[in-house]
């Protein structure tokens, strides 16, 4: 991997320049999830849905000769008419399809009677069932609006009823080439029943463009009042009349209509009615208008994106299951696991054996770390244990040798090597370490007088190959420095205890870890391969057959980024790079022993709680924010604090351990959102990266040097 820092101006202005083209994919991502959540709400009748329906009223507006005339409206072009079926002719409608189990069976006994209908559908029900409208259509019916999602129309304003009737000539659009023009509204019976709130609606739809359909009879299937009862409701009232008659192919069990229609249709043809659409029983042509060109392309878009939003519900709450198991499985592991590491490493007499004295060589690689270093060496200067400083000067230009030397330290000793990366200058300082045990720490870090000698002391075990710190936040002042220490104590040290006991600890922190250097040797030193050189080590060791563990007292204080940007170069190196070490050391999952151990339990544990549950963890946002907003808001926000506070159960814990102040818990609930967003946009641009087969640039953090080593745990 190529790590030199060339044309550093040219980077910075890269970088300045960078942040809206990161957000931009990832930010669209979540926005077309959100849309095809609202579109599939929209649908389903859970987004806008109005189940409000208005009472009667006066009917001083209505025109008398309309509440007396036929169950057939127009009152377009200014003018108010009303006309009636021809005798002996029966318009069936049936209202709220196409449904997908009754529907059919309907168009079936049509079929097998030879005769035609009008559908009056719903948008929501059109956009869900395509097929079936073009089923209606080829097979010579007729179909009406019946408005997108059934909101009864006398409630609602001007715009909404233009969108329920438009939303719906998209829907017959991109289901089957049509328009409509024959209209019914939701709750509607007889026109006789036209009052001052429901006639506005039919002035309207008709100012648009429509006729709209009323009926004669109403068999009120609905009710579910039995075969016999709904036959006796669809006969003509009086014999020989022509009628519109009422039925439903949808909103629930329609076994009782279907029985109904196929012994209906006989006793009226025995008389001599023959059945055909609200159109044809006036003698009028068909209310259908062939689409083309936009209008069309345009529906058949919509029913497109549809069809993608019903199907992805089922696998968005597939992958909440999930990353929700994901969650839940691993707090129940860092919490049982690391009460199991508390008991074992803090019991009386526990030891690792004899106390470790020999002198320890500390690595610092450092590249412009001017504002820093003092503080690290200085620190370093003050253990309680016999070290060896080696600090790798790695080309900077900003002078941090000549800080380190004008120092005069006893002990401490500078080697400078042209800029080559941290693995490089790693690399170089374990060709100058005088010891076997070497410590590695960054240029940013301090230690507490007794780090070192608490970090060294598990060696005593001859199997223990390597040991991680426990790396703690020192600028925790600010929110985001509040946030990481949050993450710190919760995220990576709780990890380190569970994974500890598993045998299979990922990654040793370059802020703070240690090393035989037999072990290093083993597997080849550092290496560059990867932009995480620390989780590629660690892998290497546990694939030697090395052991590695935790030492909690082992602490070190690290400036961790301040701003957004910066924290999101660290953590996309970070993911990156553990990414790229996984893809290495995948072949561990087909070994034996100790390599075999880490390959099946360590990389499949590192895959799902660092990679996939990050990339899916804002999911649960996603799902809070549809929830609250057209769901239940009450109970989605019940579900996502119960989810909080076993959160917050874990990060207490946690701290406890840590013996930390618990009130940057505070804070808890933000961070919580807020790193799901980040690490969700630094994961999808890591995967895109890698898929695309992108090379990431070391990149240097700006430090202010304000982090300095403590005599005692905070």
């Amino acid at each position: 991997m190529h790590r030199h820092r060339r044309h550093r101006a040219a980077a910075r202005t890269r970088r300045r320049s960078a942040p809206p083209l990161r957000f931009l994919l990832p930010s669209l991502v979540m926005v077309a999830l959100m849309g095809l959540l609202l579109l599939r709400g929209l649908v389903t009748n859970e987004v806008f849905h109005d189940s409000r329906v208005a009472e009667s009223v006066d009917k001083t507006t209505v025109p008398r000769h309309l509440l007396t005339g036929g169950p057939v409206v127009d009152s377009r072009h200014g003018r108010e008419r009303s006309y009636r079926p021809a005798d002996r002719t029966v318009a069936l409608t049936f209202d709220d399809g196409p449904d997908p189990v009754w529907t059919p069976r309907v168009l079936d006994i049509l079929a097998k009677h030879h005769a035609r209908a009008t559908f009056f559908v719903t948008g929501a029900m059109v956009s869900r069932h395509p097929a079936l409208v073009r089923r209606i259509v080829a097979e010579g019916h007729e179909v009406g609006v019946h408005t997108f999602d059934h909101p009864d129309l006398a409630l609602q304003s001007d715009t909404r009823l233009s969108w329920e009737l438009a939303q719906t000539q998209l829907a017959l659009a991109g289901a089957a080439g049509i328009h409509s023009s024959l209209f019914r509204p939701p709750y509607s019976s007889r026109a006789s029943a036209l009052d001052d709130l429901t006639w506005p609606v039919v002035r309207k739809a008709g100012a648009r463009g429509y006729i709209t359909a009323f009926i004669d009879t109403d068999t009120d299937d609905w009710k579910r009042p039995g075969v016999d009862a709904i036959v006796r409701a669809a006969l003509p009232r009086h014999p020989g009349e022509g009628a519109v008659v009422l039925m439903h192919d949808s909103g629930g069990d329609r076994s009782q209509t279907v029985a109904a229609l196929d012994r209906l249709m006989p006793l009226l043809e025995a008389e001599h009615y023959r059945f055909t659409t609200v159109s044809g029983s006036l003698g009028a042509p068909s209310a259908h208008t062939a689409v083309s060109g936009f209008p069309l392309w345009s529906g058949r878009v919509f029913i497109g994106f549809v069809s993608v939003s019903v199907a992805l519900l089922p696998v968005l709450v597939a992958l909440l299951a999930v990353v929700g198991g994901l969650v839940l499985a691993r707090f129940a592991l860092m919490l049982a696991l690391s009460f199991r590491h508390v008991r074992r490493t803090r019991a009386d007499g526990f030891s690792w054996g004899p106390p470790v004295t020999a002198p320890v060589t500390v690595l610092v690689p450092a590249y412009n770390e001017r504002e820093c270093i003092a503080h690290t060496v200085r620190s370093l200067a003050r253990s309680d244990h016999p070290v060896e400083v080696v600090v790798v000067d790695d080309g900077s230009t900003d002078g941090t040798a000549a800080v380190v030397e004008a120092l005069g330290l006893p002990g401490v000793r500078v080697v400078r090597q042209a800029n080559a990366g941290k693995a490089a200058a790693l690399d170089t300082g374990l060709a100058h370490a005088s010891h076997d045990l070497v410590v590695m720490m960054d240029g940013d870090t301090v230690f507490e007088p007794c780090t070192v000698r608490e970090l060294v002391q598990p060696f005593a075990d001859p199997r223990v190959g390597a040991v991680a710190g426990n790396a703690k936040v020192g600028n925790r002042d600010t929110l985001i420095g509040a946030w990481q220490h949050i993450e710190y104590v919760m995220g990576f040290n709780l990890d380190r205890r569970m994974y500890d006991v598993l045998g299979c600890i990922p990654t040793i922190p370059g802020a703070v870890g240690a090393y035989r250097r037999s072990a290093l040797a083993g597997v080849g030193g550092m290496s560059d391969d990867t932009l995480a050189e620390d989780t590629d080590v660690t892998m290497a060791l546990h694939r030697a057959g090395w052991r590695i563990v935790y030492a909690e007292d082992a602490r070190a204080w690290t400036e961790a980024p301040q701003s957004m940007d910066q924290l999101w170069s660290q953590r996309y190196r970070w993911s990156y790079g553990t990414m790229q070490a996984m893809w290495k050391h995948r072949h561990a999952v087909l070994e034996r022993g100790t390599a075999g151990r880490f390959g099946r339990v360590g990389l499949p544990l590192v895959a799902l709680f660092t990679v996939v549950a990050p990339l899916l963890a804002p999911l649960i946002d996603v799902f809070l924010i549809y929830g609250m907003v057209f769901v239940d808001l009450g109970r989605t926000l019940l579900a996502w604090l119960a989810v909080l506070a076993v959160q917050a159960v874990c990060a207490g814990y946690a701290f406890r351990l840590d013996r930390e102040r618990p009130w940057h818990l505070v804070s808890l609930p933000i961070q919580q959102v807020v790193y799901r967003q980040l690490m969700y946009l630094v994961l999808l641009q890591s995967w895109i990266t890698a898929l695309t087969g992108g090379r990431l640039r070391w990149q240097k953090l700006r430090r202010t040097g304000e982090v300095e080593a403590p005599v005692a745990a905070v």
